[in-house]
């Protein structure tokens, strides 16, 4: 549209729509499309982005994951100051830095997703000596596994700028495929522990949905599954039946990834609207996604009981009985902290140990959430008389 614009007018032209990486930046002034790259929220995310470019220090960017949530969410949907889901200082900055510890401080980190990296790189920033624990054998957590679906590959430029940023601080010592346990967390001599373990799909007592999820050669798969899966599924879903339980964020996404394949998508959510915590620009773009790929809306409707080929669900209406090829339950998910009470019984004691419980183990919620209590570590610092 640029360049048709610049060709026609023959005046200078910008363009503009969420251009994050420099080599494809410099692609478009290089083909002649545009004169200038206009930038916004990627500048919310990381005002430093042109002198990162222009010094070389491009895997330090902090590019926008075009989630909308604390941009067009906040300032356009409920007329809120602009935040931003991977960048907790908008305002600030990198002021943060700026303050030391004045004495020696362990900090402890269990979890290694995006709320305990940035706990982690924080408390490493300020001076701590800081140790992060992660019993996979890779970091990233959650953000990392939902980037492998493709329209949510963004996703995952965040936890990779963290990781970044963290085998870059000489201070932050890291432990992979390790279990955080009461043991080797009390051989760090911790002054601070935060508990960052993230969480997983909740999956109610629901009759049939434990007998029936996630099964060998089923039919019925959560959303870590069908992710497991993706790589699997064909192109062409024409003919087929897909049908997704919970019409929240996570819910959308598996309607966004089979309904533009061709297959014949409903989706069940028991509350009066589908995507209802979604930012605006987000429900508009899943709400023409379904209407032109004509989703099967089903709002107000419970499900009662699954079964291996079909879910059993109670409209307005009655009962009615789903058929599916594919079927997913993508509910909520639910706060895991399964070291978090051993920790507290272990060290709650020891008044000069500080716990800290933060992001989707405290309870699951957004990355935005997350991200600033991993920032916030330094008020505990400040509390704690370390800074």
């Amino acid at each position: 549209m640029a360049r048709a614009v610049r060709e026609k007018f023959k005046k200078p032209c910008v363009t503009t729509g969420n251009i994050r990486d420099p080599k494809i930046a410099n692609e478009i002034l290089a083909r002649g499309d545009a004169d200038i790259i206009g930038m916004g929220r990627g500048l919310i995310a990381d005002p430093e982005w042109v002198n990162k470019v222009e010094f070389d220090n491009i895997p330090e960017i902090r590019k926008c994951i075009s989630c909308n949530i604390g941009c067009a969410g906040n300032r356009i949907g409920i007329n809120r100051p602009i935040r931003c889901t991977i960048n907790p200082a908008v305002v600030e900055g990198e002021e943060y830095k700026k303050e030391k510890i004045i004495k020696p401080c362990n900090v402890v980190v269990i979890g290694g997703g995006t709320a305990g990296l940035e706990a982690a790189c924080t408390a490493a920033e300020h001076g701590c000596t800081t140790f992060l624990i992660e019993k996979k054998q890779n970091l990233g957590g959650l953000a990392t596994i939902i980037s492998k679906i493709p329209d949510k590959k963004r996703l995952g430029d965040f936890p990779d700028y963290l990781i970044n940023r963290a085998i870059n601080l000489h201070n932050l010592f890291i432990f992979t495929s390790t279990e955080g346990n009461v043991d080797f967390i009390k051989n760090l001599k911790p002054n601070i522990i935060v508990n960052a373990t993230g969480s997983s799909p909740l999956l109610p007592p629901i009759k049939g949905l434990h007998e029936n999820i996630d099964k060998p050669n089923g039919k019925v798969s959560s959303i870590l599954k069908m992710i497991d899966n993706i790589e699997n599924y064909p192109e062409d879903f024409r003919g087929k039946k897909v049908v997704v339980i919970g019409g929240g964020a996570v819910g959308l996404d598996v309607v966004e990834f089979f309904a533009p394949k061709g297959a014949a998508v409903s989706i069940v959510e028991m509350m009066p609207v589908i995507g209802a915590e979604l930012d605006p620009v987000s429900k508009v773009d899943i709400s023409t996604l379904m209407k032109k790929h004509k989703v099967n809306q089903m709002p107000n409707t419970v499900l009662k009981e699954v079964f291996a080929d079909h879910f059993l669900v109670e409209t307005k209406d009655g009962l009615q009985k789903l058929d599916f090829d594919y079927g997913f339950v993508c509910l909520c998910m639910k706060a895991e902290h399964p070291v978090l009470e051993s920790i507290k019984e272990a060290f709650e004691s020891d008044n000069s140990i500080e716990i800290l419980n933060i992001g989707d183990s405290v309870r699951a919620r957004r990355i935005i959430e997350g991200t600033q209590e991993g920032r916030n570590i330094g008020n505990a610092l400040k509390k704690r008389g370390y800074m």
